[in-house]
């Protein structure tokens, strides 16, 4: 594997993994419990369209094939995308959606703070400005995480059961490939680790607070950096890709 393929498939996966997430989020749009809430998950799903059309743009220009970032979202198939499972789950219930925004955003506060220190010019700039929204997201996963964790009975049953579902996806996070490899040793990339650590230590003390039990570490499962997906992320390009796919040549 050369630099440039390295760095085409980093900046792809990191690209679909908000690309992904951000579809999800949006699904919120009028149908969240509180109006807040509605605005909230709504701008949290532009944040992240807005980083994936960096990262996918900075993929395109890498790989050198001259594609845009409209032409990666759109125009590949299921088998080609490279984010983590848990990011294309249905959303399910309201618990589950503020469940797999802790879990992820957390994931992301630490990675793209350490990602902030690349030698990668580009990549450190999305990094600069991703952390200013996904610590909000962070804090906003945890406020919502201790409000259903140790509200009523059956909100705390919800976010035990989010928590539980949701846990097995989690291991996909910090896997390295020789992608991630070849780029630490150039600096580059993020050394997965103390980003592991500082994600375990932080989710841990926040369930406790919300008088919720940490699940214990087991079979997880993984793929997706490998084009395995669930049946989900199928329906999701159905959707999401059928305008340019049924007019390619259309212009606005």
């Amino acid at each position: 594997m050369t630099h440039q393929e390295a760095l085409y498939s980093y900046c792809l996966r990191l690209g679909d993994n908000a690309l992904i997430q951000s579809y999800r989020l949006s699904e919120w749009c009028s149908n969240a419990p509180l109006l807040e809430e509605d605005l909230a998950l709504t701008n949290f799903a532009l944040d992240m369209t807005g980083r994936a059309q960096a990262l996918l743009t900075y993929a395109g220009q890498v790989d050198g094939s001259g594609r845009t970032d409209d032409e990666l979202a759109y125009r590949r198939s299921e088998r080609k995308f490279r984010n983590n499972l848990m990011l294309e789950l249905p959303n399910g219930d309201f618990a589950f959606t503020i469940a797999r925004l802790l879990l992820n955003a957390t994931y992301e506060y630490y990675f793209f703070t350490e990602l902030r220190k690349s030698a990668d010019e580009t990549l450190s700039a999305v990094a600069a400005k991703t952390l200013k929204e996904v610590k909000y997201h962070m804090t906003h996963a945890t406020d919502w995480t201790l409000r259903l964790g140790d509200g009523t009975n059956e909100s705390h049953r919800r976010m035990q059961a989010a928590i539980d579902a949701l846990w097995m996806y989690t291991g996909e996070m910090f896997e390295t490939d020789e992608a991630d490899a070849l780029l630490q040793d150039k600096n580059v990339a993020v050394d997965m680790a103390p980003v592991q650590a500082s994600w375990k230590a932080y989710i841990e003390n926040v369930l406790k607070e919300a008088t919720l039990t940490m699940p214990a570490d087991g079979y997880m499962q993984t793929g997706g950096r490998k084009g395995v997906h669930t049946e989900h992320l199928g329906h999701i390009l159905s959707e999401m890709q059928y305008l340019q796919r049924a007019y390619p040549e259309a212009t606005w």
